[in-house]
């Protein structure tokens, strides 16, 4: 086996096939399918992936490989065989499908270097390399270095350019001191030190008392001691360093006590049950655990795993991003300890990287994280859980664009396992697949505990308005509010929009000022008087007067995060308020500093975007208001009405999980909406028949299947031409029962300068759709290269914009 196939790390059309590679005789038998490998690529060095080796190559004269970066596969088998189905499943390069299985710690970086061939050069090449033998290329731009001077020197052979590959991966390491004497041989160097020696004896006596190897740092610490005196003994041959690998440790601050599992209510014994059945006799099957919120699904989850790992497997749980409070994490921790990873956006790269590793090196049986974990390197899956199924955050919205739904079962699959799949408000889509039979339907209808649901009042902000109240807090929320104030109690406020208010207009023109890059409104923030686009990231300074007609009267409208604060502390001034959104959480470790101030009942009001809705579980809370249910229904979306259903019913679950009753007060413009009246009676049965109703009328999932072409370029007549032309393609090329739609402008229709327009097909069944797709791809490949032209194709979209 002398021939590797590895695919190389440029994310193009004409490179995303398996290239062939010699093993050169010293790096036989040390390469195997998953390692990665360095390459030579034309003119350059490049990362690649081995997928397999094999004893022949039907080119004549084939490179050879030039290094290793992995001593050890980082894929698994089945992580090779998954990158490729993923690739051919989303149409989407080999490259990028293994790239987002992996920690970004182990992405190659690339480093150009400019090496000199020949003593003489010209005198604007000798002014920035002067008498070196090579530099940094970027040292070359940042001289101002002429590119068509370098390609002319390259070309005469005066010149070469080396690419050198690196991966960023780095580990952490601690300096150990330790005694290379025994006790006795201490005594005698002890007796043996200069009288006046009093720093070193006193660190000979301490490993005299202390065996084992100790920190450097913390030696230095407890014994107020200098580098230097413990350096003059290692020179002296009676003490040793080291550096050892440790990992680091996000949760290390926090000393979790071990939980043990609780007894189990009827419900969630059946469920157990079934699970466990599947469990024993080695069974795929999907099961959909439709759970109220507060019915106890956690605890399934933690018996099922405690199962799985007593029949020697392993365990996967995926929890929506925003759930991953360490509320959740601590509950695992607490039941599993050092058996559990968790992977999440929150930690830092290289944490991230040690607990890949721990995987990796089979040091732990449970992972828990967010979507891409679900690519965890186990070898023994036994249980694959995903938490909050309907989340669209399972989706992932560009490279590969893959469901972590779809890659669970294909795993479970493979590993011949069980999936269970949680939701309070199942997506629809999973629904109908268990009310058909493909998934296996298991249900907890009841709160633990015999726990009430919280009552859920609407209130209609229309009459609000007519009875003379101008105010974002209704009369009933106002009083409830102060209500649960006076008895000690806390408050969950919700609403879904960060900034202080959502746009600012002139009251005499009309003038809306939008972003001059993104074809839409810029957000008031109030706390730097800025105006910000939270798509490309541009601000501006609040104007004084209307930059259209000079008025004065320019005024924000809408309301956000920002301005609920200020009207509750104007409105309540005694009240604590706690705002968690964006803006308050990018520091590392906010998002859980703000939740246990909340916990320890330092503020008494919780206020906050989609981040509270989940997870959260606060026995003080008895009341939860949500001040715009409406804000999600006009979204331009098919799913509107599910989201702003499944939405509410999770803000509302928030409130009395424990002993003390809990009440819900929805302010809205459309009481009479069937989401929001359904979703205030907790009737997921009758929403999901009237959904699926409307589903079935306009031809939308689940009924029907969508793929989302969007085609984006800085030109607008460009963007329309190429749009029209796919959409032609497609009529010609697909069946006669697909319906196309469009082309049309996207309801974003400019992000960062670029236009962006979009056509969709919607079909019951087009087996040759993805061999249509990529060839349309393919005739646009030189566009693509060329000309910053984009063709996204998402085939289950998630996001309409």
């Amino acid at each position: 086996m002398n021939v590797a196939n590895v695919v190389v790390d440029i994310p193009v059309a004409q490179t995303n096939r398996i290239f062939d590679y010699k093993i050169p005789p010293h790096l036989e038998a040390s390469v195997f399918p998953g390692m990665r490998v360095i390459v030579p690529f034309g003119p350059r060095k490049i990362m690649g992936y081995v997928l397999q080796l094999t004893d022949h190559s039907d080119i004549e004269k084939i490179k050879s490989i030039d290094d290793l970066m992995d001593i050890t596969p980082v894929l698994t088998p089945e992580l090779l065989h998954l990158g490729k189905w993923l690739a051919d499943y989303t149409l989407s390069f080999y490259i990028s499908t293994f790239q987002a299985m992996l920690p970004q710690a182990l992405k190659a970086s690339y480093e150009k270097e400019i090496h000199r061939l020949s003593n003489e050069l010209s005198s604007d090449l000798e002014r920035i390399i002067g008498e070196r033998d090579h530099i940094p290329y970027q040292e070359f731009i940042d001289s101002g270095g002429s590119y068509r001077v370098l390609q002319q020197a390259i070309q005469a052979g005066d010149l070469e350019v080396i690419y050198h590959v690196h991966s960023k991966e780095t580990t952490k390491k601690h300096t150990m001191i330790h005694s290379i004497l025994d006790p006795l041989q201490l005594e005698e160097a002890i007796a043996n030190l200069p009288q006046q020696a009093k720093k070193k004896k006193k660190i000979l006596q301490f490993f005299q008392e202390h065996k084992g190897p100790i920190v450097k740092k913390q030696l230095l610490n407890q014994l107020n001691t200098t580098h230097s005196t413990v350096k003059q003994l290692i020179n002296d041959e009676l003490l040793t360093e080291e550096k050892v690998e440790v990992y680091r440790n996000p949760y290390q601050y926090r000393e979790i006590e071990r939980t043990k599992p609780l007894p189990l209510m009827n419900q969630q014994k059946k469920v157990m049950d079934e699970i466990c059945e599947a469990l024993d006799r080695t069974l795929h099957r999907v099961f959909l655990l439709h759970g109220v919120t507060g019915s106890g699904k956690t605890e399934v989850y933690l018996q099922a795993i405690q199962h799985a790992l007593e029949k020697g497997k392993e365990a996967i749980v995926l929890v929506p991003e925003i759930s991953l409070t360490p509320q959740m994490v601590t509950r695992f921790k607490a039941r599993f300890g050092s058996k559990v990873a968790v992977m999440h956006s929150a930690l830092s790269k290289g944490e991230r990287y040690d607990e890949w590793r721990k995987i990796h090196r089979k040091e732990v049986q449970v992972v828990v994280g967010a979507r891409s974990a679900i690519f965890a390197p186990f070898e023994n899956l036994g249980l694959l859980i995903i938490d909050e199924e309907h989340e669209t955050s399972y989706k992932q919205e560009e490279h590969p664009r893959y469901h972590a739904r779809d890659v669970a079962i294909h795993r479970a699959t493979y590993h011949n396992c069980p999936v269970v799949l949680g939701s309070a408000t199942p997506s629809l889509e999973s629904f109908a697949r268990a009310k058909k039979g493909i998934y296996h339907l298991l249900s907890m209808p009841e709160r633990m505990n015999e726990a009430k649901m919280p009552s859920v009042q609407l209130v209609d902000m229309r009459d609000e308005l007519h009875a003379g109240n101008r105010s974002m807090f209704s009369r009933q929320l106002k009083q409830a509010i102060e209500e649960r104030i006076q008895r000690k109690e806390q408050v969950v406020l919700f609403l879904n929009r960060r900034g202080y208010s959502t746009f600012v207009m002139c009251r005499d023109c009309g003038y809306v000022n939008n972003c001059p890059h993104c074809d839409i409104a810029l957000t008031y923030h109030r706390n730097n008087q800025r105006l910000k686009c939270h798509y490309c990231n541009y601000e501006e300074k609040m104007p004084n007067n209307c930059p259209e007609c000079d008025s004065d009267t320019i005024r924000y409208f809408g309301t956000g995060t920002q301005k609920v604060e200020e009207a509750l502390q104007e409105m309540i001034p005694e009240a604590n308020v706690i705002r968690m959104d964006v803006d308050t959480t990018r520091r590392k470790g906010a998002h859980e500093k703000l939740l246990n101030q909340f916990g320890n009942h330092q503020a008494d009001i919780l206020l906050g975007t989609q981040m509270i809705a989940k997870g959260l579980d606060f026995a003080n809370v008895t009341l939860v208001g949500v001040l715009a249910a409406d804000s999600l229904l006009n979204l331009p979306d098919f799913r509107a009405s599910e989201k702003t259903f499944q939405l509410l019913t999770q803000v509302s679950g928030r409130a009395g999980r424990h002993q003390l009753p809990g009440e819900v007060i929805i302010q809205t413009y459309t009481p009479e909406h069937y989401s929001i009246k359904l979703a205030s009676a907790y009737d997921y049965e009758s929403f999901f028949k009237k959904e699926m109703l409307m589903r079935k009328t306009y031809q939308y999932p689940p009924y029907f299947y969508l793929t989302l072409i969007t085609v984006s370029h800085p030109n607008q007549a460009k963007v329309m031409e190429i749009t029209k032309t796919i959409s032609l393609l497609l009529r010609k090329h697909l069946s006669e029962s697909v319906r196309i739609l469009g082309p049309t402008p996207s309801p974003l229709t400019k992000i960062k300068d670029r236009y962006r327009y979009q056509c969709m097909i919607k079909y019951k069944n087009e087996p040759n759709q993805r061999k249509i797709l990529r060839k349309i791809l393919a005739y646009f490949e030189n566009d693509m290269r060329k000309e910053e032209l984009f063709i996204q194709i998402d085939l289950q979209p998630y996001q309409l914009m």
